[in-house]
């Protein structure tokens, strides 16, 4: 089984990515860190409900990774946008050898990652595209004794709706239906994209 566990936001700079957040949601995200292996860095956001958000974006003062990014960075390009969710489990080995086929390159493989005294696991596809046109949830397996979201200030922010638009929909909730249960996440047919919805001090707002 997987659990939701966060939204991720890419732009072009840490800087853009991090305004594009703060003015649709309209509060202030906190800084995160850089992160080895793919070479990319954040800034953070808590989220009700155990959930965050992360505003990543290829770090320009990091070497060139030894492989492609994770949520496909190497090919971003255009205005800061949501573009990955994240879905957490407890035994990653076990989770990637009883999901389907998935084109073109699966889920990924597992990928020892570390910030800090942060720990976990990440399943990232070689060239780092996940299915369906990155509208696959990337897999996390945390290592550590506390959920990254539990060190974050509290934003009064709360994701009320994930709509995951791709025009194989019905293919995409199948093949995620027997591992995932959350009634926030919902698949829509359309042009392959995420939109999710949420519940601020400031009212309704979207990304």
């Amino acid at each position: 089984m997987m659990q939701f566990d966060h939204i991720a936001v890419a732009g072009a700079t840490l800087a853009e990515a991090t305004a594009h957040v703060e003015t649709a949601l309209g509060v202030s995200l906190q800084p995160g860190g850089e992160h080895a292996v793919f070479h990319t860095h954040n800034t953070l956001l808590g989220l009700a409900d155990g959930l965050y958000l992360e505003a990543i974006t290829i770090n320009p003062d990091a070497p060139q990774p030894d492989r492609a990014r994770w949520f496909d960075l190497d090919r971003f390009t255009g205005p800061a946008r949501l573009t990955n969710w994240i879905c957490r489990c407890d035994d990653m080995d076990a989770l990637l050898a009883q999901l389907p086929d998935l084109p073109p390159q699966g889920a990924g493989q597992p990928v020892d990652l570390q910030r800090g005294d942060l720990r976990w696991r990440m399943a990232v596809p070689a060239g780092g595209v996940l299915p369906y046109d990155n509208c696959w949830p990337a897999l996390i397996q945390w290592q550590t004794t506390q959920h990254p979201a539990a060190r974050l200030t509290p934003s009064g922010v709360s994701l009320s709706r994930l709509i995951v638009s791709h025009p194989r929909a019905d293919d995409l909730r199948s093949a995620l239906g027997p591992c995932l249960n959350d009634s926030r996440v919902v698949f829509d047919t359309g042009p392959a994209a995420l939109h999710a919805r949420f519940d601020t001090p400031h009212g309704t707002r979207s990304l």
